[in-house]
């Protein structure tokens, strides 16, 4: 069974496991080294608990539960105009892609983003990715936009999607998104 549930400080070391892989054996992720667990953890307290951070866990045959996939999201960009749209990441351990953890450790991040009263999460992804391409569809996002040869690693030129889904109406006045330290997760 999966279970979904908040991240903590310390989930920092399991978080950085899951997401190596996709820093040093391919060209999703943009970073040249993968960061360790002190790294993850600061990330995770960098902004005081305003961003959620989520993990998976399955707990298989009676043991302690492991977490398999985190998610997490935090400022589109810096300027306070953005700050009503959040950017989404989403990793899975790379033996449980298959599984559904990615649905709904991202359904479970888009219903607490919505809680919040974000009105866009954003999405950039590698390209190709077809599978992050189909997670992010499945969950409600659209693609916006590209820009070619956006990073170089491993020798070659990458490109990057722009996904961008809605979570709630762009009302006048806007709605000020709420701490998740206030909302807490939303759906499990």
């Amino acid at each position: 069974m999966i279970d979904i549930r908040v991240a903590d400080a310390d989930d920092a070391g399991a978080i950085a496991e899951i997401y190596a892989p996709y820093v040093t054996n391919g060209h999703v992720s943009f970073e040249s080294e993968a960061p360790g667990a002190e790294t993850m953890r600061a990330r995770m307290a960098k902004h005081g608990g305003f961003y959620p951070w989520l993990v998976a866990t399955i707990g298989e045959d009676g043991g302690m539960p492991r977490i398999v996939g985190y998610a997490y999201a935090a400022p589109f960009r810096d300027r306070p105009a953005y700050r009503y749209i959040v950017e989404a990441s989403i990793y899975v351990s790379q033996e449980d892609t298959r599984r559904g953890v990615g649905r709904l450790l991202y359904g479970a991040l888009m219903d607490t983003l919505r809680a919040q009263d974000f009105t866009r999460a954003v999405a950039v992804l590698a390209l190709p990715n077809e599978a992050s391409i189909r997670l992010h569809e499945a969950v409600g996002f659209h693609r916006a936009g590209a820009i070619g040869e956006a990073g170089f690693k491993r020798n070659q030129w990458i490109d990057i999607g722009f996904w961008v889904c809605k979570l709630n109406d762009s009302a006048l006045p806007p709605q000020e998104p709420r701490p998740f330290s206030t909302v807490g997760l939303v759906r499990y």
